[in-house]
């Protein structure tokens, strides 16, 4: 097990162990191979929780070496969404190229890896599988460790990968598509959840607003572009949950209002002509991006932090990251956040959250690790990985 509380893990089916028992048996007999001196490793990560196959190699000493990341964007847009079996096939067919552009870009071999991190959830289970597989298998030709990582700590900590990381404690708003949370973190694995959503993330709201406008997935960032053409003020939006107190998030009533104004503006008689779309789209926008700096606001005076770490795909919104940096500005408090290409899945926030794990001793035992839903809370500390070891 990783961590108690975190659900049904799925592994190798019975007549699968019966099958392969004869390599368990032999994995018994090896010894992992050893980094090359205390406190060193070089980490490939591996990230297919989604759409998105992510790889990168980061060096505990030099840093992040290489990533690549091949998204699937093209492929789902026929079908307005992500097809999860689509999906964990194009994970197959990415997955090794992808592994092997990063060694080659680093100059390195397979043999220099010391360990191996994949995304073990939250995620799709099938794609969680493909790289659960991979990853294993790897490292059982290699005689190196394995560990699975929890998709969203990978995320709250991309922003140590840039040159002025936060340091702890500090007050994070992960906020995705699948995910809108707000945690204190004291450090790795030290997590207090302080609110999320009781229904729609954020980002589903924005990919559910797209739908009704007529745009193409992912709707996100498409909603963010056409929200530019918008005239501010034509309408207003509610601000969901910011009239109580509290640090929870609802998006689902808001999305309603967006359709309730899409359906009286097909009817009027402007009809819902591009400027009008334009116009809801902005209107959604500044009302999503206000009830997360109103949160943000009072979580960091709740907390007492004075720094904020945003993470995840819509931590790319520029709108957000505006009032995000008005609002900590008159708190005297500072934001941090990834670089755009790392706010959205990839493997370089896996390996990153993968080494501090394996460095304080935490990995896999033979079993393959997918939890399609994994409360973060439930991950241990450092503290408490150095003390339990292995992990299976």
């Amino acid at each position: 097990m990783i961590a108690p509380g975190q659900g049904q893990v799925n592994v190798c089916s019975m007549k699968q162990r019966v099958s392969f028992g004869f390599l368990l048996e032999y994995a018994s007999f090896i010894h992992l191979r050893q980094p090359m001196w205390p406190g060193y490793m070089l980490i490939l990560g591996i990230e297919t929780s989604c759409d998105e196959t992510g790889v990168a190699l980061f060096d505990t000493e030099k840093g992040l070496l290489s990533h690549a990341l091949f998204s699937q964007t093209d492929m789902h847009a026929d079908y307005g969404g992500v097809v999860p079996e689509l999906a964990s096939r194009d994970h197959v067919r990415k997955l090794l190229p992808l592994c092997d552009q990063v060694l080659a870009e680093s100059g390195l071999s397979r043999s220099a890896i010391d360990g191996i991190a994949y995304t073990a959830g939250p995620g799709l289970i099938g794609a969680l599988m493909v790289g659960g597989s991979v990853a294993h298998a790897l490292g059982f030709a290699l005689g190196i460790p394995v560990l699975g990582v929890h998709h969203m700590e990978g995320h709250l900590l991309a922003p140590m990968l840039e040159e002025n990381p936060p340091a702890f404690p500090f007050v994070a708003l992960l906020v995705s598509g699948g995910h809108t949370q707000l945690v204190r973190v004291d450090g790795i694995g030290q997590y207090q959840m302080l609110g999320e959503s009781v229904d729609d993330a954020a980002g589903e709201a924005f990919d559910k607003t797209a739908k009704m406008l007529g745009l193409d997935y992912p709707g996100g960032p498409r909603v963010a572009a056409l929200a530019e053409k918008g005239t501010p003020g034509r309408y207003r939006f509610p601000r969901p949950m910011t009239d109580r107190p509290g640090l929870d998030f609802s998006f689902s009533g808001l999305k309603t209002f967006t359709l309730n104004t899409v359906n009286a503006a097909r009817q009027s008689e402007e009809g819902l002509s591009d400027q009008v779309r334009a116009d809801i789209a902005l209107a959604f926008e500044t009302a999503a991006v206000d009830t997360l700096v109103i949160k943000c606001r009072r979580a960091l005076e709740q907390t007492g932090c004075d720094r904020l770490v945003i993470a995840g795909g819509v931590s790319a919104n520029k709108r957000l990251r505006a009032g995000l940096e008005k609002m900590a500005t008159k708190l005297r408090a500072h934001v941090f956040y990834a670089r755009p290409e790392f706010c959205t899945d990839n493997g370089a926030m896996i390996a990153y959250a993968g080494a501090q794990r394996m460095l304080a001793g935490q990995r896999d035992g033979e079993r393959i690790v997918a939890v399609p839903r994994w409360p973060m809370n439930a991950l241990p500390s450092l503290a408490e990985a150095r003390q339990a070891g292995l992990v299976d």
